[in-house]
């Protein structure tokens, strides 16, 4: 029941936030042009309910150089690729604001599990045993607040999973909170070949890029 609850949320926070949040989106889409050379947004094929694929976007932050179907933590020196304005938009968090559209379009929620990699294998099956695949993934989630990169899959899943379990508009509150308070501290972020977690949220294809 609640599920259709959140939809509705969804689609109404969803369309707020569009609306609201235009002049911001102008302004770093201006700010991305000036920076570097490179379309403004990416996309990424994602995991989403019940272990289906869908295109997310993002606000491109590497330059187009950046190797090939590589993600950002296997990079020896990932700094070296992330432009000045992607440090910026990484470390606020605001490269994940075009998933407002894909929360608006429905493939994503604004609170669930993290939308996995489509060829994270370990953690869509981890999140299978828990039933985390079952929901709509999040733009932030229970595990993003208690850890986010630096959590390995097995607590990562488990988190999914509880907040499956606890789900409802409680939940989705303390989430939707604890997200405010993690990204004003940057709590979690962590980049480069020597931080094995990042592995959720990396540029994997220069061919993935939209051209804007």
């Amino acid at each position: 029941m609640y599920l259709k609850v959140k939809r509705s949320i969804d689609i109404l926070l969803s369309s707020i936030g569009l609306i609201v949040l235009s002049p911001v989106f102008l302004v770093l889409i201006i700010a991305i042009k000036r920076d570097s050379k490179g379309p403004i947004l990416f996309k990424q094929k994602r995991v989403g309910i019940h272990a289906s694929h869908f295109n997310m976007f993002k606000f491109r932050t590497m330059k187009i150089d950046t190797p090939k179907d590589t993600p950002t933590h296997l990079l020896e020196n990932p700094e070296q690729y992330i432009t000045k304005m992607g440090m910026f938009l990484r470390k606020t968090s605001l490269d994940e604001l075009p998933q407002i559209w894909n929360i608006f379009s429905g493939k994503m929620s604004i609170i669930g599990p993290r939308p996995a990699l489509w060829n994270q294998y370990d953690l869509i099956e981890e999140r299978e045993k828990y039933g985390a695949n079952d929901v709509p993934p999040g733009l932030t989630g229970w595990a993003q607040i208690n850890g986010r990169d630096e959590l390995p899959i097995e607590i990562k899943a488990k988190l999914d999973g509880e907040y499956v379990r606890k789900i409802s508009l409680w939940m989705d509150i303390k989430c939707f909170l604890g997200t405010i308070f993690s990204v004003l501290k940057s709590d979690g972020v962590v980049e480069g070949k020597n931080d094995p977690a990042k592995e959720e949220d990396s540029n994997i294809d220069t061919k993935e890029y939209l051209s804007k």
